[in-house]
């Protein structure tokens, strides 16, 4: 974890710089209606015997014109299938991101989260199925491609992986491994520019 740590907030603040090198960003005093956006992405992920699909649906507030920050809810359906036995989760959950934006159709992520699973777990050898309860934190980080224009819409595509090393996130397979995650994403701003 550490390593992989390290590396992001090291491309961060890089990448925070050059932003702010090559841009001049009006002073904004106070609050600005029109940089609170609403969306949702649809993420998938998939791999040998491994399949996840959800939505993820955010409010945010463009803090400036290369950063933006908010929260998000997660809803996530993942099954994976072993030698052993079959698992099916639902999963749900809620946290923060970050989105960088260095240049315009380039950005990177990080979203910390915490998830809520229930989890039925199917033998292949005859076994009774099994019903589990689980938590676990997660935290995703990546590179997209978009299109963002402040006081109008958004969108973008986004990959994604968990940086965390805890076993049960929905984003890793049954051996702990971690799993690529597709995210595609659209917005609007609460309060649209006139023009």
């Amino acid at each position: 974890m550490k390593p992989y740590f390290f590396m992001l907030i090291l491309s961060i603040s890089f990448c925070t710089s050059i932003a702010a090198q090559d841009r001049v960003i009006p002073e904004n005093r106070g609050f600005n209606p029109n940089r609170v956006f609403v969306g949702s992405s649809v993420n998938i992920g998939l791999s040998n015997n491994f399949f996840n699909i959800g939505i993820n649906p955010e409010i945010g507030y463009s803090l400036n014109n290369w950063l933006d920050a908010g929260a998000l809810i997660n809803l996530n359906y993942y099954s994976q299938n072993n030698a052993l036995y079959k698992d099916k989760n639902f999963n749900f959950g809620g946290g923060g991101f970050l989105r960088i934006w260095p240049v315009n159709f380039l950005h990177l992520q990080i979203q910390p989260e915490y998830n809520w699973i229930t989890n039925s777990r199917t033998f292949n050898n005859g076994n009774p199925s099994a019903q589990l309860k689980l938590n676990a934190p997660s935290f995703l980080a990546g590179i997209g491609y978009g299109s963002r224009e402040i006081g109008s819409r958004f969108s973008h595509f986004t990959i994604m992986i968990d940086l965390m090393q805890e076993f049960n996130s929905p984003y890793r397979d049954q051996y702990g491994d971690p799993q690529p995650v597709f995210r595609g994403g659209f917005g609007i701003y609460l309060n649209p520019k006139r023009k």
